[in-house]
């Protein structure tokens, strides 16, 4: 008999007789093909993922630029309140505010507006101030300065402050330039920010001297014309092309160009790296105050560089690929063909090895009659018994001779068992199952036939607990002979298993009435962890299941807090290396109650084998730590004021004084008292003093940096702690202090002044020096007449 009747197709459709070449052939052709119509896919996504790269770039870049013009602004913005909001501004405090806002700014200046009468007495008091040879100047022909002419009004250069000179600018007259003059007289009438045409800056680098000026009027909040301008520098080859990558590398091509003139575009900027052929660009307009710059962006080499097509690589790679499986498949097609030939030989060995095999059946039955322990029993499609092992005779009392095709191996179990399973299956199924088929039909479980628990009866009428585990039998064609089952005695692990159950039962009940969790904790002779046993009062401490837990007990290291789970499992391993009893409080980070903190107490014994068994209790103590920290909270506050008090203090300022003691940066104190607060006591009344000192703590508070220590030391005298601060920073951090409070009365009582005391730490002193040379300062305030700031510096 032949092994196919009908031979099988190459591909469905290809006959076997077609030779190996013409198959080879056909799929390199539809390979060349398919690697066409994936190459002009590629092309069209990769031209549309290069605009969106551009895109995205280019929109980042614009963003950089505009966030740069902000900043201008609102830099020279508020050097203008400085002025407006102050007295008088001296040359120390000028330079002390912009030294902080020269980042990409050559220059800031004060021009104050002078009229011609006053000029005179005008030069003569900035050069008491320390301008030398101080004369208001103008530009001459050469580009060098000279002496102004006689004028009704100047707006000469007072104050300058820039990151690097070439010839200082001083006294320059901002208004004898016809470019600058019209800045300053657009600025006059809009009252606000304006920029100047481009033009030549003054005192700058050659290299960065091409750039703009913005102006900012300083007015009174009761006047109506300025009384001074303040100036900012602007280079645009540095604000714009500062942060920009080195050239070459830059995927933009970036122009910034200036509208003021209608007749021509003026360049203020241009990369080094030129642009590339190419259809993308992006154009934008970004303001600077009351002036538009146009930004050009395009391509790049570096850009196109970076973003290189992979067509080529797909197209050689497709025709590897089609060349490749075109081989393969040569080799497959003409292996088969060989292979159907020696499969018709291999047959023939079959049919003459079966005979071998009839002899092996008696070998077959002496196993089965061997397995003693085991009761195997096999039925034809009747369910009548044909196979009945010494097992089954010693396991259920009957000799072979009386079952073998006499009994069913339904007649064996009870019968309700077999009605009940029968009316589940057919519940499942939704069709009626006999109950002679209810213990050997699937009941659909995971993984095919499992082995199922049954009630089996002896000869003696006494019932036995199994395991039968119930198979078809199948002939050499496949067709259903029979069945097979297979039964093991499970009586006494029954019987432990329920006396197990039982246990288990009664600690649960115990358990649940027990705040916290009980738990068995193991670690084995290698280290690794597992958890044996886990109350329910777990769930409620790591919000995880007891019996995930029992399956991986690394899970509880996931819940712990990160800065503690170290210490947590170096203690475990310190517990099992001296067998100690294990006591630690750590913190556990839960996906619902968020942070809790947990106590944990376990008692360990070694293990004969190896390894080490804790028997634990593990209970939550958040509420008891959180009645600590704010009992720690309330340490370290003043009840009256809200901030801090002096025992804080101390600590703050003992781990402050290590720390500039091994040379990290340098310390300051401000210590300040209020002036004449008894008289306010005595005149107002206590409840008004305590208001009183308030008012005072929220007018400083306002006005401190976040790493200022703002505390009260007792009374009326409060101290500032000024890390990383300098003497000369600490000064204008009080000076700050001490105006804000002279300019802000309180209610009911008026302005309430203090006197300050300033010290910054000298190499070499403590902390008790430091306070005293502050609190010098403090009474050398009073001394002087109250409502000053006097300085002991390093």
């Amino acid at each position: 008999m032949a092994l196919h009747q009908v031979r099988p197709r190459i591909l469905g459709f290809i006959s076997e007789d077609v030779s190996a070449w013409l198959v080879a052939s056909l799929v390199l052709l539809a390979g060349t093909c398919l690697t066409g119509l994936l190459t002009w896919s590629m092309m069209e996504l990769f031209k549309q993922q290069l605009r969106q790269r551009f895109e995205l770039q280019a929109e980042e870049r614009f963003s950089r630029l505009e966030e740069r013009f902000q900043g201008q602004e609102q830099r020279l913005d508020s050097l203008r309140r400085f002025f407006a909001n102050s007295d008088g501004v001296s040359y120390a405090e000028f330079r002390g505010y912009t030294e902080a806002l020269l980042p990409r700014t050559r220059a800031f200046a004060w021009a104050p507006r002078v009229l011609g009468g006053e000029r005179q007495s005008f030069e003569q008091q900035a050069r008491a101030e320390g301008a030398d040879n101080f004369t208001i100047r103008e530009v001459d022909n050469t580009g060098d300065l000279r002496q102004a002419p006689e004028r009704d009004e100047y707006a000469p250069v007072l104050y300058l402050q820039s990151q690097a000179s070439y010839g200082s600018p001083l006294g320059l007259d901002l208004l004898s330039d016809p470019l600058r003059r019209a800045a300053l007289e657009r600025a006059r009438q809009r009252g606000g920010l304006v920029v100047s045409q481009p033009l030549d800056l003054m005192g700058v680098d050659p290299n960065l001297a091409r750039g703009v000026l913005l102006v900012a009027p300083v007015t009174r909040a009761s006047a109506k014309e300025p009384f001074g301008y303040v100036v900012a520098a602007i280079s645009m080859r540095q604000l714009v092309g500062d942060g920009l990558p080195e050239s070459g590398q830059d995927n933009l091509s970036m122009r910034v160009l200036d509208l003021s003139t209608e007749d021509r575009e003026e360049v203020l900027f241009e990369s080094l790296d030129p642009s590339v052929d190419s259809s993308l660009s992006a154009i934008r307009l970004l303001r600077l105050a009351d002036h538009d710059f146009r930004v050009e962006l395009r391509p790049s080499g570096a850009f196109l560089a970076t973003n290189h097509s992979t067509v080529e690589s797909l197209v050689v790679l497709g025709g590897l690929l089609s060349l490749l499986l075109s081989a393969l498949l040569y080799v497959l097609v003409s292996q088969r063909q060989r292979a159907l030939k020696l499969v018709e030989q291999r047959t023939q060995e079959l049919r003459a090895r079966e005979q071998e095999l009839r002899g092996t059946h008696g070998q077959l039955r002496g196993v089965l009659d061997a397995a003693t322990q085991v009761a195997i029993i096999a039925t034809d499609l009747r369910g009548v018994i044909t196979t009945f092992n010494a097992g089954a005779e010693q396991m259920l009392g009957y000799a072979s001779s009386a079952v073998l095709q006499s009994m069913t191996l339904e007649s064996l179990h009870v019968p309700r068992e077999l009605q009940a399973r029968a009316a589940q299956l057919g519940a499942r199924y939704g069709k009626p199952i006999p109950t002679c088929h209810a213990m050997l039909v699937e009941g659909g479980e995971q993984g095919g036939q499992q082995a199922r628990e049954w009630t089996l009866v002896r000869r003696d009428g006494s019932h036995l607990t199994v395991n039968m585990l119930a198979t078809p039998m199948l002939d050499d064609q496949g067709l259903w002979v029979g069945h097979l089952a297979i039964c093991i005695d499970i009586t006494e692990r029954k019987r432990v298993h329920e006396a197990l159950a039982a246990r288990d039962l009664l600690l649960k009940k115990l358990s649940a009435h027990v705040p916290g969790g009980i738990y068995q904790f193991k670690m084995d002779f290698n280290g690794r962890f597992s958890v044996i046993y886990a109350s329910d009062g777990i769930r409620d401490i790591y919000e995880l299941e007891p019996d995930v837990l029992v399956q991986h007990a690394e899970a509880v290291f996931s819940r712990i807090h990160p800065l503690d789970g170290t210490r947590v499992r170096a203690s475990i391993r310190a517990s099992a290396a001296t067998l100690s009893p294990w006591r630690e409080e750590y913190r556990v980070q839960l996906p619902v109650r968020g942070l809790r903190w947990v106590r944990g107490e376990a008692t360990p014994e070694e293990l004969p084998g190896g390894g080490v068994l804790w028997h634990g209790y593990i209970s939550d103590i958040s509420d008891l730590k959180r009645v600590e920290e704010e009992l720690r909270a309330l340490s370290v506050t003043d009840a009256l004021t809200g901030i801090r008090n002096r025992r804080y203090f101390q600590e703050r300022l003992t781990s402050e004084m290590v720390r500039v003691e091994r040379g990290s940066g340098e310390l300051a104190v401000i210590m300040l008292d209020i002036d004449h607060f008894k008289r306010i006591n005595d005149q107002y009344g206590h409840a008004v003093g305590d208001r009183v000192l308030q008012a005072v703590c929220q007018r400083v508070a306002q006005r401190l940096r976040r790493t200022d220590v703002f505390c009260r030391l007792g009374g009326e005298e409060f101290v500032v702690l000024c890390p990383d601060t300098d003497g000369t920073s600490a000064y204008a951090l009080a000076i700050g202090l001490w105006e804000g409070l002279r300019a802000a009365p309180i209610d009911g009582v008026g302005v309430v002044t203090a006197s300050f005391g300033i010290a910054s730490w000298r190499i070499g002193e403590g902390a008790d020096a430091l306070l005293l040379r502050a609190d010098s300062g403090v009474y050398a305030a009073k001394q002087a007449g109250r409502d000053r700031v006097e300085t002991q510096l390093g």
